[in-house]
């Protein structure tokens, strides 16, 4: 009997642990850029920005047309990496907006270092 209890529990904790937090849907304003670049360089939040000691310009635009993840820099710091329809085909919704400020409204998950934001699109507030 006492076996059976264990593997309960430990069956309700993992079922728990693999169930995603339900996301709340909210509108967040920053800046779009390369989180990529960001991770590397905290002054890399705009679309020119120095990477290795050299000035590149379009660096996140660039980067983002590979691919690589986009992410909404809050005024107050916190970064949400964009997933979603706005994510898709190599970020070709973000591409022409990179550095800019954006308001986006959609699914919000996650906290700290690996929030995220899932929306399929986005308005432009100022270049």
């Amino acid at each position: 009997m006492k076996t059976l209890t264990t593997l309960l529990a430990t069956g309700t904790m993992l079922m728990a642990f693999a169930l995603p937090a339900s996301a709340a849907t909210a509108t967040i304003t920053g800046t779009l850029i390369d989180k990529s670049c960001y991770d590397h360089d905290k002054t890399a939040t705009g679309n020119d920005h120095k990477m290795g000691g050299k000035d590149v310009q379009a660096c996140a635009a660039a980067c983002a047309k590979k691919g690589q993840p986009v992410a909404l820099l809050t005024s107050d710091g916190k970064v949400y990496t964009v997933k979603g329809d706005l994510a898709a085909d190599n970020n070709a919704k973000l591409v022409a907006h990179m550095g800019h400020t954006v308001s986006i409204t959609g699914d919000v998950m996650g906290t700290g270092g690996n929030a995220s934001i899932t929306a399929a699109d986005l308005k432009m507030v100022s270049k």
